[in-house]
């Protein structure tokens, strides 16, 4: 698997939009590339001709079956595959394949996302003259990495139209933490595509927890920025007001060893279970009666607006973009990041009392519906495509 396939030709009078979407990795699971991939598939075919561009593609990645999936559901969408194998962050010569394209003017939008896909489209997009270049900053922590701050502000923001913010939060520190003009900055909410009914009951009885039994659920990345600790922790807490609550946590990563060893320490074996990478999360979110977000920080999470997808009451600390989707009392209830105890007492709360709960799951459903679902998200972008293109030479020229 590897270089491009083949376009396909306008079928309107109206010319297409070629747009290039630039990620690091063909992750299915990964937020930000889940995103960037499905945005690619739900760009309108009769405006757009789209391409994902992988910039760290590894010959035989296919060979995990997600990836070969993604690979194929891209393809079946007719979104065309550019495969970049750079055996270094710094290869030049890798870069031919897309060079050669933006060269021959087969490039009207280059839309990366995160960090890495934002450097490399602010210098080769430029040099390569393509029109519109869009940097998309999927959140990181704006704390220490000055080197960070300074090309998003320089490089990134200077040499793209538009610099993409996920989160009003996250807008008000790219502007105060990193200095970058408020005029290059574009807010646009995430979406999360819809859903089908999950399967709790399955779910329950495969972990042999009692249909009746109190469950709290999380679904994140075992890394640090999601201080999963925190939730161990209060489930610690959560066990002396509520005996046979349970927690489940679906997820996979570099922090599992030492959750494990936290519960393990804190006695919580038949309390918290540790899921792993899950491919069947609605079915999970389906089985838990709150779901429950410790995070450090955070853009505008992706698993936030599942578990409101799923009707579930959350309770979330509340940092970034978190309170722009839950507001405290109606979607859910807010507490400050590293507290177990805020945690705990907000579980609590919400566990002893179902019909409040039920209310709050309801309101966040429709809320997400309404506000963060993928196809509004879509049509967002390609209205953003289509000014930014306009107000280009290229495009005043067409």
């Amino acid at each position: 698997m590897s270089g491009e396939t083949s376009s396909r030709e306008p079928s309107t009078d109206r010319p297409k939009l070629r747009v290039v979407v630039m990620i690091d990795f063909l992750a299915p699971s990964g937020g930000g590339e889940r995103l960037a991939m499905q945005l690619a598939t739900r760009l309108d075919p009769d405006r757009f001709e789209r391409t994902l561009c992988v910039t760290r593609w590894s010959p035989g990645a296919d060979r995990d079956p997600a990836v070969a999936a993604a690979a194929d559901d891209l393809r079946a969408a007719g979104v065309r595959l550019l495969l970049i194998d750079r055996a270094k962050k710094v290869d030049l010569r890798a870069w031919g394949p897309l060079w050669s394209l933006m060269r021959r003017g087969r490039v009207d939008i280059l839309h990366a996302h995160k960090f890495g896909s934002n450097v490399w489209a602010a210098l080769l997009g430029r040099a390569a003259g393509v029109p519109v270049v869009v940097a998309h900053e999927h959140t990181w922590s704006y704390e220490g990495n000055p080197l960070r701050r300074f090309l998003d502000r320089e490089l990134i923001a200077r040499r793209s139209d538009t610099f993409i913010a996920v989160s009003r939060e996250d807008r008000r520190r790219m502007i105060e933490v990193e200095g970058i003009r408020p005029e290059d900055i574009t807010f646009v909410p995430n979406g999360i595509p819809a859903r089908p009914g999950g399967r709790g009951a399955r779910v329950r009885e495969e972990l042999g927890i009692d249909p009746s039994a109190p469950v709290v659920g999380a679904v994140a990345g075992l890394r640090a920025q999601k201080s999963l600790d925190v939730l161990v922790r209060a489930a610690g807490l959560l066990r002396g007001r509520v005996p046979d609550a349970r927690v489940l946590i679906a997820g996979e990563g570099a922090e599992r060893p030492g959750l494990e060893a936290l519960v393990v320490e804190l006695g919580l074996d038949d309390a918290v279970t540790l899921l792993g990478a899950r491919s069947d999360v609605p079915d999970v979110l389906d089985a838990v009666d709150v779901a429950a977000s410790t995070s450090a920080y955070e853009g505008s999470p992706l698993a936030l607006m599942e578990c409101m997808a799923a009707g579930r009451p959350v309770v979330a600390t509340r940092v970034g973009g978190v309170p722009d989707l839950i507001e405290h009392g109606k979607h859910g209830l807010l507490v400050d990041p590293g507290d177990p105890a805020a945690v705990a007492r907000a579980l609590v709360e919400l566990l002893l009392d179902p019909r409040r709960a039920a209310e709050m799951g309801r309101h966040g459903r429709e809320r997400q519906a309404r506000e963060f679902d993928l196809d509004v998200m879509t049509r967002t972008l390609e209205e953003l495509y289509e000014r930014l293109y306009a107000g280009s030479a290229a495009g005043r020229s067409r």
